[in-house]
C-alpha cells in the first residue's frame, strides 16, 4: 500500500494533467453538434495508428519474460487495428451517402 501512495505522490502532477485532459475532452466532444460526430469519430479512429506504432515499439523493446508488457501491447495492437479499420469503414459509409446514384 505504501508503494502505491509513494507512486501517487511522485506522479501527482501527471495524474492531475490526465484528469484535466479527461474533463477537457468530455467538454469538447459534448459541444460538437451531432451532425459532426461521425466525421470527428472516424478521424479520431484513424489517429489510432499512432497507438499501433507505439504498441509495436513497446512489444519490440519489452523483455521476453515481461508477459504483462507483451500481453498489453498485443492487445493494444489488436484493438487499435480494429479501431482504425472501423474508422475507415465509417468514413467509407459516410462518403457513400454523397455519391450520386446512376439511373438504369
Amino acid at each position: 500500500m505504501q508503494e502505491i501512495i509513494d507512486w501517487i505522490a511522485s506522479n501527482h502532477q501527471t495524474i492531475f494533467i490526465v484528469i484535466l485532459m479527461i474533463f477537457v475532452g468530455i467538454e469538447v466532444i459534448g459541444r460538437v453538434p451531432s451532425v459532426l460526430h461521425t466525421p470527428l469519430m472516424s478521424g479520431a479512429n484513424a489517429i489510432h495508428g499512432v497507438v499501433i506504432i507505439g504498441a509495436i515499439i513497446v512489444m519490440g523493446k519489452a523483455e521476453p519474460d515481461n508477459y504483462l508488457a507483451l500481453v498489453l501491447s498485443f492487445l493494444a495492437v489488436v484493438l487499435g487495428t480494429l479501431n482504425v479499420v472501423g474508422g475507415f469503414v465509417v468514413t467509407d459509409r459516410m462518403l457513400e451517402m454523397f455519391k450520386s446514384r446512376k439511373k438504369p
